[in-house]
Order: C-alpha cells, then structure tokens, then sequence
C-alpha cells in the first residue's frame, strides 16, 4: 500500500494498492520534489471517469511502469472533485501547452521547485496506440528532456503560468455598458448552434447544456407579451430535454441523467451519473413544466427527484456524489439488457409494449446489448400489444418496475460516496424547485435535511469546508460551495421559512465578500484568502461543467441585496457582471451563467414578502406561484418569525395577512386581500 492508504476519497483510495508511489498533494510531496530534484508526475482524474479506470489498469498497476514513475518522478495523484482549485490550474495549462481541450485523466508534469506545468496531456495507453506512445516510453522522454533542457523548461512553465492570468481578465469600470446587447447576442449563437433536429448545441458529443436552456427559457418569458413572442427559444428548450428524456442519456428505469451523449442523438451516453448535472436539470425540468404544462417534464423531473433519494441519498441527509460509469469492468453493464432477458421477466403484453416503446425490436445499439430509449410512440407500442393507447401506459410502467427490480439485484456500479458542498448545494436546489412546482412537500424535506447536514457538518467555527467522507469535513471551500450554497438556501427559504437559515444566508453572504473579492478588479477568486498558495489564484467566470461560481455569486447576491436592500450585496453583484462584460460579449456561449445574472441585474427581482400565520401565507404564497415567473421571488414569512434584518424588518405582521410587493427598490403598499395579491401578480 502506497501513501494513499489514509485517504478518504473513493478516488484516491482505488489506487492505494498501486506499485506506483503515489503521494497525495500536499506538502510531504512538494518537499520530496524540491529535496530530490525530480519532476512532479501529477495525475488528476475522480472515480466515475472511465478512462481513469483504463489508465490504471494498464499503467498504475504494471510494475513496470510504476517502476519507471517511481524512478524518475514524484508521483502525486489528485481527485479532481476534492481539489477543483487544483484542476482548473492544470487543465487550463494543458489547453495553453496542447491548444486542444482536456479532460480526465489529465497528465501533467510540473518543474519540483514551483509546479510549474511543462508537459500536459491526458489518457496515455500502455502500448503506442491512437496516435499517442507508450506511456512508459513518453515517461523516459519527459525526463530525459527535462535533464538536458531544465532551464529553456523553467522559462517556457513560467511563461505558461503567466498566461494563465492573462486569460483570466477582466476589470470592474464605470465605463463598461451593461445593457441587453449581451442578452441578445447569447440569444442569437445558441441559435445559431442549435440542431433544430435533436435538440441540444453543436454536434456529438452533447452534454445538457443546462444554463444555456434556463436562459433562453427566462428569454422566451421576458418576450412573452411582445408583439413577436420568441416562441423559437422555448421551442429550443423544449425539443433539446425531450429529446434527451427520450434518449438514451437519460435512465428509462430508474430516472435520472448520465454524464452526455456520445452521439448528436442523446442515444448512447457515457454512463456516469453525477449528482451536478442532475440537480440543475431538476430545477430546469420543473421550470419547463410549469412553462409549458407538459406532462413528460413533470415526469422526468419526479422521477428524478425519485431517484436521488433511493440511489443518492445518505442516512445523514447529504447527497453522494457519484454513480461510477462501470461495472464488473465494462462500461454501462448495468444499464444494458437483452431481448431474451427482458422477455423471461415480463408477461406477453408487458414485453410487446416495452420492447416497441424503448427498441428491443430493433439492432443491439450498444456493444451487443441493447440500452432502452424510447423509439416508438405510446400509440405504437399499444398497437404492438393488440391494446388501446390508455391500456399501453399500466403495462409499460408495470414492465420497468419489474426490470429496475431486476436490476437492482445486479452488481452495482460503485458510488463516490463523498458528500460536496457545491454539488449537494446544486440538488437542494433542485430539489426545493421541485417540491414547490410539483407540490411534492416530501421534497422539501429532503432539501432541508441535506441542508441541515451542511451546516451541522460542514460549517466550522464559521468557515465553510467543501468535502465530507468518514466521518471527516475537510479542504477550505471554494468559491462554487459559498455561492451554490447561499443560491441553494434562497430557493429553499421560499419554501420554508426559517430565520436561522436567512442569517447563515448572510453569513455566506459575507464570506464571499470578505474571503474571496477581487476588491480591485471586481468578482471573485475561485480560493479565499486564507487558502494553500498555489501557481494562481483563479479568478474565471465561465461555465464549465458546472455553473459559473462568479456567475451564481453575482445573482443569489442580488437576490439578497434585493429582499434585504444591503447595498454591499448589490454593489458585489454589479462590479461582478461589470469584471465579466467584456468575456461575456467576446463569448457569450460560455458565459450563460452571468449573462443570467445580467438579466436579473437589468430587469430587478421582483419579491413577495407574505406576513400572516404559517398557514394564511403559505396559502397566499400558493396563490401566486403557479405561474414561470423566473425574476419572482415569494417568502411566506410566519408572524412569529421574529426580528427580522434589513428591509425585512419593515416588513411587518398585520391584524390580519399582508403582502409586501417590491420590484427592485421600488415597493407598492401593502395589499391586504388575496384578490388584491392575484390582481398586483397580473400587473407585475
């Protein structure tokens, strides 16, 4: 067993028994580097990665290779879901050192004294294949060219380094415009990108693309009563998630998304299932459903809920945060079946019905096997059982109870059951957008308990930490965690009101202003203050796989500068979007998140503040939250709540229920009946 043996991440922990060296990062490593002069061999990949799996197999664990790495480097080995500080350094290397995108495993060698990056790549097979040498060969290669040329390496790293800031810039100035020009040309490439045949942006692969959807949803709802509806962007939203709930990236068993597809259909995915995609997908799915009254949203987005509470969910109340993509050493194993097998489990109705509805009628579509996705209508697949459409329906849902029973016997793919803060925070979300769109208040209290479990484990002496596992809160949070959390707790607040909750609200609040402002320049920095000083202080405000940090931050801030009237909150915000405002026109694409943020800074929040007993509000608030009304926020405030900060505090009890209507800094009087509520709704 390696140094990796006292690990608590599942990731770290399938290499502990590697002949490989492995150091995890930290100062032990660093000094090993500088005391022995070696290069750094920094490995960084997280346990649902496929070809994390492969790359081990083949080289991590061949004697022969570890003792080419042991040799010549200090091995360190990174799960990216722990140290995102880490992986947003290096992975932006290697896009400057290669001028192609990265990935995991990402391969970087570094210099021992700095860790500066000099070579980069990412899966790098045993033997020389797809055009890439043997990793044992490139080994030699690396260190033999950092003997003979070290300080030609230095120069060039550093060079590496210092661009790293420059891609970063970006500075708050009065003389930025921030107007809905930016709007309009995100509005206009999506367009531009979209398949008008399968949904989604660009071409294989296709992932969800989930900030790009709720921006062309709130879109659509801000044209809505103009002359000329933009009816084409909820047309966008609405054909890219049916057609993935019809794909094949989604589980037509068990509910739930995977990772992307790997073709322009969404019918083969890579079959990790990870707990970030899947909570803004929740909060999207219930959001279209309440736009456009489509069952096949409201059904997805329960069954996903459905599914993270049974597969997902710990005894604490947080969330996990991986399905590996393999079992038993094959990818999607456990997702696949075989016409013989579904037949021997079904009766003769239930099997014609399925096999019609999910293409078991058809070829294999997947290394032999078969992965369902719907391929016929309902109206089909009753006529492929000799039934009407109505009887269709009991039959197919009896059959895939019958095949998740069936499944759920079969050798799991592993689950990472660390506990993220940022993601956990992401899934709250969802799933409080959930329990209110759907009425399904069992959500609610499932959002609160994983809250709960933040704050209890998570929350220490103040400070925020990013990562539970056995028993243990570990790593500073990062900028992701402060941000998800503070968004995630002011959607839950609309659900259930708790003061307690408001104030950890404004201390997470406080803490992006105070740990991680660029005070200079405006936004925030992805590490706080107090944080391991690494190469560089990331400071991005693009989305990647997950949602912009800087792009939440400077919402869920304005959000509560709003409900509260704290001008630093506001202020936060506006120097956020304004550091952006050149990246968000050069690209706007990437940028869906802030240009979000943009929209509700532009077009302020409109809020609700409902005071009355517990009941008498939440009826009120029940009232007006029917509608898609994504700049509308309804707290349901119970009369003994108590003192109250800011602008809450005059929002007082009456004899009887008041509501407070605000939009912006412009507030109306207070209204006193419900039809005076419905009738301020309809002018707003």
């Amino acid at each position: 067993m390696n140094r990796l043996q006292t690990e608590t991440s599942p990731y770290l922990l399938q290499h502990a028994d590697n002949p490989v060296d492995w150091y995890p990062w930290g100062e032990e490593a660093l000094a090993a580097a500088r005391r022995e002069n070696k290069p750094i061999l920094l490995s960084i990949g997280y346990s649902a990665c496929h070809w994390c799996h492969v790359m081990a197999h083949e080289s991590f664990a061949d004697p022969a290779t570890a003792e080419v790495m042991n040799r010549l480097f200090i091995n360190i080995k990174v799960d990216r879901e722990e140290r995102p500080d880490i992986d947003k350094i290096y992975q932006t290397a290697h896009q400057l050192i290669t001028r192609r995108g990265g990935g995991w495993p990402l391969t970087v060698f570094l210099t021992p004294a700095e860790q500066l990056p000099f070579f980069a790549g990412t899966y790098f097979p045993n033997e020389a294949r797809y055009g890439m040498p043997a990793f044992a060969d490139l080994l030699l290669q690396v260190a033999q060219h950092y003997a003979a040329h070290r300080d030609d390496i230095h120069q060039q790293a550093t060079a590496v380094v210092h661009a790293l800031g420059s891609l970063e810039a970006g500075q708050a100035g009065a003389a930025v415009t921030l107007d809905q020009s930016l709007l309009q040309s995100l509005r206009q490439q999506l367009g531009g990108n979209f398949d008008s045949d399968w949904g989604g942006f660009g071409d294989a692969p296709k992932f969800p693309h989930v900030s790009s959807m709720e921006f062309l949803l709130r879109h659509w709802r801000a044209s809505a009563h103009s002359e000329e509806p933009d009816v084409q962007a909820l047309f966008m939203v609405a054909l890219t998630l049916t057609r993935m709930i019809e794909g094949g990236i989604y589980d037509q068993l068990g509910g739930g998304f995977f990772r992307y597809a790997v073709d322009r259909e969404w019918r083969i995915p890579h079959f990790e299932k990870m707990l970030y995609d899947n909570g803004p997908l929740l909060t999207l799915l219930t959001e279209l459903w309440q736009a456009s009254g489509d069952d096949t949203f409201r059904q997805a987005a329960s069954e996903t809920a459905d599914w993270v509470l049974r597969d997902m969910r710990s005894d604490a109340g947080g969330f996990f945060a991986t399905l590996d993509a393999d079992s038993q050493g094959e990818e999607g194993k456990f997702y696949v079946w075989t016409p013989t097998a579904t037949a021997a489990l079904l009766d003769d109705k239930e099997y014609a019905v399925l096999a019609c509805r999910y293409g078991l009628d058809q070829a294999a579509n997947f290394e032999g096997a078969w992965h369902l996705q719907v391929r016929n209508s309902l109206e089909q697949a009753a006529a492929a059982a000799g039934e009407v459409t109505a009887a269709a329906v009991p039959l197919l849902n009896g059959g895939r109870a019958k095949l998740l029973a069936h499944r759920n016997q079969r050798v799991w793919p592993a689950r990472d059951e660390k506990i993220l803060t940022a993601w956990n925070a992401l899934m709250i979300k969802g799933l409080a957008a959930a329990a209110r769109r759907l009425e399904r208040p069992e959500l609610t209290a499932a959002a609160l308990a994983a809250l709960t479990f933040v704050r209890q484990q998570l929350y220490v002496d103040g400070r925020l930490l990013a990562v539970y596992k056995d028993g243990q809160a570990r790593f500073n949070a990062y900028l992701d965690d402060y941000a998800f959390l503070l968004d995630a707790s002011i959607e839950v607040l609309q659900n259930h009101w708790d003061s307690g909750l408001l104030q950890f609200a404004i201390e997470l609040a406080d803490g992006l202003l105070d740990d991680f402002a660029d005070s200079e320049r405006g936004g925030f920095y992805f590490t706080g203050r107090q944080h391991e000083k690494l190469v560089h202080r990331s400071r991005t405000f693009s989305d990647d796989s997950l949602p912009s940090g800087n792009g939440i931050a400077a919402l869920a801030l304005n959000r509560l500068g709003h409900l509260l009237a704290e001008p630093r909150y506001l202020s936060a915000a506006e120097n956020t979007l304004r550091a952006a405002a050149e990246l968000m026109a050069d690209f706007p694409h990437g940028h869906a998140s802030m240009i979000i943020a943009l929209d509700e800074y532009l077009d302020a929040p409109e809020i609700f503040v409902i005071r009355g007993s517990a009941d008498a509000a939440g009826e009120w608030a029940h009232t007006i939250a029917a509608l898609y009304a994504p700049h509308r926020l309804i707290f349901a405030i119970p009369d003994d709540a108590g003192e109250l900060p800011g602008a809450l505090a005059q929002r007082a009890p009456a004899e009887h229920t008041v509501a407070y209507h605000c939009k912006g800094t412009r507030c109306g009087m207070p209204i006193t009946s419900r039809e005076a509520l419905l009738a301020a709704v309809k002018e707003s």
